[in-house]
């Protein structure tokens, strides 16, 4: 089914838009390209979750210019994400509103070849090697309306790339802060060339309770031998509505670890798709929620396995209270000739609440004989048995759930590599419990 978009932003306007940034002219292109297809292209599919009513098309575009001098002038919010006794140190990028607001990268990573930037800077500096990753490895502008959506309105965003035999080894921040009544339409890239290394922690920040739209796409490649480590926390505020495609791919011997925090308290279809395509490639995906309220979500993760030897995890753990729902689709599909490869999924949801809706859908494809795989799922309520164990022990039934409820959290809070980070999704965590 194809959706009327009827958007207010035409080909002059993408046009000017792209001009004004100075884009390089395949850039340009690729946009206007994109907003030709909007209209012809369906909408993704989310499995047990109708999505045809939601808004995905009806807010403002555009940029702010919110750069600032110190970081003394951001929200305390975004303050307490930053060690500021390191914060001249330490690789830092902060977005506000799509546009750069302050950056720092250490003179030893430059001196390495890595680029740490924001998505506009690399177009204009770093065109053929954008060029060569934008849309072109991982996620395909014409797959659906939303992406082409994307591609045609895209406004920030960041481009990493760690050159071959380069690990870099400390963690690389970025912040996205929209508190303005601008769309999110926030592009990642990361790439990992062979044998190198990176950690890559993201933020989403959101106050604005207004109607609103955040369209996220994050490519990340992973080389011969790499090894990538993508963190991320996504809150957004109560009135935007949230489309999240994250999606890797990996070559011979890479890894891709993937620890996500989705805490939006706005309706969110959510892909986090893998393709391990090289032999011995390995992918794991954590992904923890919270749903409160009358909000949706809709959760899919896919780890496919090309390579032989191939390992792919999934794990997801959701709470939901109220009348929120949340759905998990966990998808483990082998290839045929990815001999000797392993599959494996668990998905649980805790229920807090009589009207709150839990699903756990565990798939397997499996089109190969000589493989492991399994899953597991399960959807229910605290466990009584550990209620009862730490009220035993003296401790009050509410907090005894909450400890459980952390606890169960727990998976993906301790793949967080910044020690601030984690701490906010501990405090976010501890907000929408209670």
């Amino acid at each position: 089914m194809t959706v009327e978009t009827k958007l207010p932003y035409d080909a002059e306007y993408v046009s000017q838009f792209s001009k004004n940034l100075g884009e390089p002219e395949w850039l340009t292109n690729i946009r206007l390209e994109a907003l030709q297809k909007v209209d012809q292209l369906p909408l993704p599919k989310a499995d047990k979750t109708k999505i045809d009513n939601w808004n995905f098309t009806n807010f403002k575009h555009g940029l702010k210019n919110e750069k600032i001098q110190s970081l003394e002038q951001l929200p305390e919010e975004i303050k307490a994400l930053i060690n500021s006794d390191q914060a001249q140190k330490q690789n830092l990028l902060i977005q506000r509103n799509g546009s750069l607001a302050y950056t720092v990268i250490s003179e030893e990573l430059k001196n390495q070849g890595v680029i740490f930037t924001d998505i506009a800077t690399a177009a204009s500096t770093h065109g053929e090697l954008l060029q060569k990753y934008f849309m072109t490895k991982a996620v395909k502008v014409d797959e659906h309306k939303l992406t082409a959506l994307h591609a045609a309105l895209m406004t920030g965003g960041t481009f990493i790339y760690v050159p071959k035999n380069v690990e870099v080894k400390e963690p690389l921040q970025v912040v996205y802060l929209q508190d303005e009544d601008v769309a999110l339409f926030n592009h990642v890239i990361v790439v990992a060339e062979d044998n190198s290394a990176v950690t890559y922690i993201e933020n989403y920040l959101s106050f604005n309770e207004t109607e609103n739209v955040a369209n996220i796409i994050a490519e990340v490649i992973a080389g011969t031998n790499a090894n990538v480590h993508y963190g991320a926390v996504d809150h957004l505020a109560t009135g935007m509505t949230a489309y999240v495609n994250r999606r890797g791919v990996v070559g011979r011997d890479g890894r891709i670890e993937w620890a996500l925090g989705q805490m939006n308290d706005g309706n969110t279809v959510s892909e986090n798709i893998t393709n391990l395509k090289g032999d011995g490639s390995y992918a794991d995906s954590k992904t923890v929620t919270v749903s409160r309220g009358e909000q949706k979500q809709n959760i899919t993760t896919k780890i496919v396995h090309f390579g032989k030897n191939s390992v792919g995890n999934i794990l997801n753990h959701g709470v939901v209270k109220d009348e929120a729902t949340s759905i998990f689709n966990g998808i483990g599909k082998i290839e045929h000739g990815a001999t000797k490869s392993n599959a494996e999924q668990t998905s649980r949801i805790l229920m807090l609440s009589e009207k709150a809706r839990g699903d756990a859908n565990p798939i397997l494809l499996i089109d190969e004989d000589d493989v492991m795989a399994g899953h597991a799922a399960s959807v229910g309520r605290v466990d009584p048995v550990q209620l009862y164990y730490l009220m035993s022990r003296g401790i009050q039934k509410v907090e005894a759930e909450r400890l459980i409820i952390h606890g169960f959290l727990r998976p993906v809070v301790n793949e967080l590599a910044i020690e601030n980070v984690k701490n906010q999704l501990v405090e976010v965590i501890e907000r929408k419990v209670r």
